[in-house]
């Protein structure tokens, strides 16, 4: 039986790095601290193994926490470094004292002052120690900078992209023309998967059906097909949705008209064989 993995997921200590960006009023589900404990508990409830723990601030501190994370849930951390400074350094610094391995890196690129952070020249040097250090970057955009992310992973065909959350489609109901081109485009770069992730993390609890996303799921599974796509569930911020548990349940009915062997990878193949830890 192959492994299942979950390809993003979020822990945190709000006393070691406190989440600002967490409105108890309107986010009163994700207001806690989530550790290895919870994630075992959330992953033995949707069915699968392990999980990909994504860091959840540009902060290197959180980074090299999240790498001591001693859990045999934790498959993988992807950590943040600032790419615009020495990024073999900061690397160091993660990997010394780590306990399960450091196989990516990600930016808040899409609530980054600049608009165009994904651009510059010195984040290209970054992205080219990346390359080097055999590590893959997570792209976490909107759908509004697909352009970019497809510009960028042009100039860098050596380095692995892993795109999150489909880029931010739009929520049920309204215009997927934009973002589908956007997707489409980025497609085209063989460098590059999606994580179909995050699509309900934004929407109200009992707001949606699986058959609300599927126009999204079918557009993803035509651009990049079986084996460039990889399931996550934005845990916890899926809570906020309606659970890990729902929105697991609804991929699995949208992955259904798949093979056995395609619905493997989805759910844990990819994961494994891009992120690179076995």
């Amino acid at each position: 039986m192959s492994l299942g993995i979950d390809a993003h997921v979020h822990l945190w200590d709000r006393a070691l790095d406190p989440q600002d960006w967490i409105d108890p009023r309107t986010m009163a589900p994700i207001a806690r601290d989530f550790g290895t404990a919870d994630l075992k508990e959330m992953l033995a409830s949707t069915g699968l193994d392990r999980a990909i723990v994504v860091q959840s601030s540009n902060s290197l501190e959180e980074s090299v926490r999240l790498a001591q994370l001693d859990s045999s849930v934790v498959a993988g951390v992807v950590g943040w470094v600032d790419l615009t400074a020495d990024v073999a350094a900061q690397l160091e610094r993660i990997h010394r004292p780590a306990a399960v391995p450091v196989v990516g890196v990600r930016h808040l690129a899409h609530i980054d002052p600049d608009p165009e952070w994904l651009l510059r020249d010195d984040v290209a040097q970054g992205f080219a120690v990346l390359d080097r250090e055999g590590l893959c970057f997570d792209l976490v955009v909107r759908d509004w900078q697909l352009s970019q992310a497809a510009l960028v992973s042009g100039r860098h065909e050596e380095l692995q992209f892993i795109l999150d959350h489909l880029g931010g489609p739009p929520p049920p109901g309204e215009d997927t023309t934009a973002w589908a081109a956007g997707l489409r485009e980025l497609a085209r770069r063989p460098n590059v998967v999606a994580k179909v992730s995050g699509l309900v993390s934004g929407l109200a609890p009992g707001s949606w059906r699986a058959e609300d996303l599927a126009d999204r799921v079918l557009i993803a599974l035509e651009a990049f097909g079986p084996d460039r796509l990889l399931y996550g569930s934005d845990w916890p911020l899926a809570e906020l949705g309606g659970g890990a548990v729902a929105w697991k349940a609804a991929a699995d009915s949208l992955f259904s008209g798949l093979s056995a062997a395609e619905r493997a990878r989805v759910f844990g193949g990819n994961a494994a064989e891009v992120y690179c830890f076995f």
